[in-house]
């Protein structure tokens, strides 16, 4: 090589601009091939999250389906239960109006127990002036309202209280115990020996089998009965009773059971004048016509004279606050 041909390429190397050329040309190159493999690993990062997100589209896709049928199921179930429910609801208000009917037949059923037992109870003070049974009544009425418990019932439980009061404050008369032990001396009657007859009248006795009397034993006793009942013993030192007839008994003890009958009616019917004015007839007709000294005589008469002085006349209380506030509640009922 001759100096003038190698002289531009020395200057060529020795020219700095070039290796500045050079370094740069590399440094471009190499940043492009950098680029070049970002890229492509971008690329690769984009590609594999696409997939994944159209994979979790696929899914999301899949889960969502899943969800709308499992919604549209539960829509189902859901208009099945509405359905229940509402049969349900209708049922519970057949039930409910069934309840109420019921409890406003019970509620009725027991305000007419209540009305029949007050009238029962006026009915045995007037009537018969029974006063336990007029207060059983009335407590029974009080223990029916009791068992509803309504407030609108408390002025008809406070007006039977009040009766009620009144009623147990009555002194206590026996009428029953009374109109039994007239029954036990009339039931006696036919028993009371007569005044009149003098002595009971003796029974014939026969003479026992086995052993027969002799003929003129015989006619001798029969004599002797004849001549017995001829003659009479008889006391006059005192005041000598009503002779009868032997069929006038009959009618003097049928009589004597009248006069306690018509005392018993009084009794039931608390007439005082009465009950007392037909004890003291029979009374007088015992002393008058039965043996005096005998026990059941004197029995009997006891029984009229403690009987005579027992005051049955006791003024009896209406139930008119109880009848009021009944129709009160009536009157309330009725109102629409």
């Amino acid at each position: 090589m001759t100096p003038s041909s190698s002289s531009p390429t020395r200057s060529a190397w020795q020219n700095p601009w070039l290796f500045v050329a050079l370094a740069a040309l590399a440094l471009a190159g190499w940043q492009w091939l950098e680029t070049r493999q970002q890229l492509n690993n971008v690329q690769q990062e984009v590609a594999r999250r696409l997939a994944e997100s159209e994979a979790g589209n696929k899914e999301d896709r899949g889960a969502q389906k899943q969800l709308l049928a499992q919604v549209a199921d539960l829509q189902a179930k859901l208009g099945a239960l509405d359905g229940k429910l509402a049969e349900f609801q209708g049922q519970s208000e057949t039930l409910q109006s069934f309840y109420q009917e019921m409890a406003r037949s019970r509620e009725e059923a027991t305000l007419l127990e209540v009305e029949q037992a007050v009238t029962l109870a006026g009915q045995q003070l007037q009537l018969a002036g029974n006063v336990p049974v007029a207060v059983l009544a009335l407590q029974t009425a009080d223990a029916r309202l009791a068992r509803l418990d309504r407030p609108q019932y408390m002025p008809l439980r406070k007006a039977l209280a009040k009766d009620l009061a009144q009623l147990t404050g009555l002194p206590f008369v026996d009428v029953p115990g009374i109109s039994l032990r007239l029954e036990q001396v009339v039931a006696g009657i036919d028993k009371l020996p007569l005044a009149a007859y003098g002595r009971p009248v003796e029974s014939s006795e026969n003479p026992p089998a086995g052993n027969v009397l002799p003929w003129w034993q015989r006619s001798g006793g029969e004599i002797w009965q004849e001549l017995k009942g001829l003659v009479r013993i008889q006391r006059f030192d005192r005041e000598e009773p009503v002779l009868l007839a032997p069929g006038q008994s009959f009618f003097l003890r049928e009589n004597l059971k009248l006069r306690l009958l018509n005392a018993r009616l009084a009794l039931l019917s608390r007439d005082q004048w009465t009950f007392r004015n037909e004890l003291k007839v029979a009374q007088q007709w015992l002393t008058r016509h039965f043996v005096a000294d005998d026990k059941a005589v004197q029995a009997a008469q006891a029984t009229l004279r403690q009987m005579s002085a027992t005051e049955i006349n006791v003024e009896l209380p209406s139930l008119n606050q109880s009848q009021a506030a009944l129709r009160n509640v009536r009157t309330g009922k009725e109102k629409p």
